[in-house]
């Protein structure tokens, strides 16, 4: 896919009702979306097949929903405020700013990834290759700078004495700080996960690219908790896994490659980090990460709490602080891809070719005539027949037939039923199939189970 495509993504995406721009009505927000009525459908049909898949499937893992506004104690242990930054830079004449990192990599095609790198080598990179502003085309740059992601709000009923808080920039530390909670209360054996999915916030640098980089966006991770002697085993394990998620909601394995960290460019809490990456218009670039955090966040939230996060093996009795495999999974990023994925023009039509289990609607229900009271009536018992089964369906009666088999094409819908003069006759539809345009005819009482 071209950046020209890409913006037949935005096009659809806004005409169809998957995204919409932040604040719309003003003008806009850079770097904010909504989710319009579809994209909320297929939204969380991604997250739920995510939470079925890596937790409601497993007994070796704890759900959780933790607050967005914790302690500023917590971000302090975990090493956020001092070392949550990107490296920024400014245009001295046109007052364009970027991530410096991003600035050479967009430039500079030997160079994929400078993330981490000291300030003074960038900056030398700039110099030396004369990159240009890509706003005013002028080469005159401020030197690289850090920049703290971390949204930053009060907590208080008037300005004066009100403290200082977080939004929070990753949803792991919300699961650290419960650690003791869900060990007290659910009594789980290593190893085992803690997952949550959920909004994150990063005061980002970088604009465009869709909802590829946003102000606010979803998270679904958990932490896996292990013996540290087996970490290694657990995270070629999780790789895999994560590889079987990526392939099960209809990617292509040759469109994503794993791509390790430099040490320069591993987080301050980790040891060793993945990047599961996927091949945008503009190069390939992060979908989802795989850290290993070994025991630093609850060793530091044990130092600077005071509370036990300690671990006694029920067999041995060794004490112990577990050590962690973190598995993330950007599904605002996941959702942008899988529309990307699943575009595609054929002929005099546009499909989403999205796989149907994430699909905002299963089937769309279409009485062939609307002025016929007698099929819009059993069209109608269809369609309640459908939903109440759990199966998410359209109702369609605009327009001709053949408009509106594009128009559910067009918003990744499999199937769509038709009720005729012969269904009143003899209780048969027609069910025609999204890729493939074959039209059968079935019985009703066979409807549900072919959907």
């Amino acid at each position: 896919m071209s950046s020209t495509d890409l913006q037949k993504i935005v096009g659809l995406s806004k005409r169809r009702g998957f995204v919409f721009p932040g604040s719309d009505i003003y003008g806009g927000l850079a770097n904010t979306y909504d989710f319009g009525p579809l994209g909320v459908l297929l939204k969380k049909n991604i997250s739920d097949l995510w939470w079925k898949t890596f937790v409601t499937k497993r007994s070796d893992m704890y759900g959780l929903d933790t607050s967005n506004l914790m302690s500023p104690k917590v971000w302090e242990a975990s090493g956020h405020t001092a070392n949550f930054t990107n490296v920024l830079i400014d245009c001295l004449n046109c007052k364009y700013r970027t991530r410096a990192d991003h600035l050479i990599e967009d430039a500079l095609p030997g160079y994929e990834n400078v993330e981490g790198r000291p300030l003074s080598e960038l900056d030398e990179i700039i110099k030396s290759n004369n990159i240009k502003c890509p706003k005013c085309g002028l080469s005159k740059w401020t030197p690289s700078r850090n920049f703290n992601q971390l949204f930053e709000t009060s907590v208080g009923i008037i300005t004066e004495g009100t403290d200082t808080a977080f939004l929070r920039g990753e949803l792991a530390q919300g699961m650290f700080v419960n650690f003791k909670n869900v060990l007290d209360s659910m009594h789980p054996k290593l190893p085992f996960g803690i997952a949550q999915s959920g909004k994150a916030y990063r005061n980002e640098i970088t604009m465009g690219k869709f909802t590829f980089r946003t102000l606010e966006f979803d998270l679904a991770e958990f932490e896996y908790f292990v013996d540290p002697k087996y970490w290694e085993v657990h995270f070629e394990y999780w790789k895999e896994e994560m590889m079987k998620f990526a392939l099960a909601v209809g990617l292509n394995a040759t469109d994503l490659r794993w791509r390790a960290h430099s040490k320069e460019e591993l987080a301050h809490y980790s040891k060793r980090t993945e990047d599961l990456e996927y091949r945008f218009p503009w190069g390939y670039k992060e979908m989802w990460g795989l850290a290993y955090r070994t025991d630093f966040d609850l060793k530091n939230h044990m130092e600077k709490s005071g509370v036990d996060m300690n671990y006694v093996d029920p067999f041995t009795n060794d004490k112990f602080i577990p050590h962690v495999i973190e598995p993330t999974f950007g599904i605002s990023r996941l959702f942008t891809i899988l529309l990307m994925n699943a575009y595609t023009e054929e002929q005099d039509r546009v499909v989403l070719k999205l796989p149907k289990n994430i699909a905002p609607y299963r089937a769309a229900v279409f009485p062939l005539v609307k002025n016929k009271e007698d099929i819009v009536n059993k069209a109608r018992d269809i369609f309640e027949t459908l939903v109440t089964a759990g199966i998410s369906t359209a109702w369609d009666d605009r327009g001709n037939i053949g408009k509106r088999y594009y128009s559910q094409d067009e918003i990744g819908t499999p199937s769509c039923v038709t009720i005729d003069y012969q269904t009143l006759e003899d209780n048969t539809v027609t069910v025609r199939d999204r890729d493939t345009t074959k039209q059968d005819r079935i019985r009703l009482e066979d409807l549900i189970s072919r959907l």
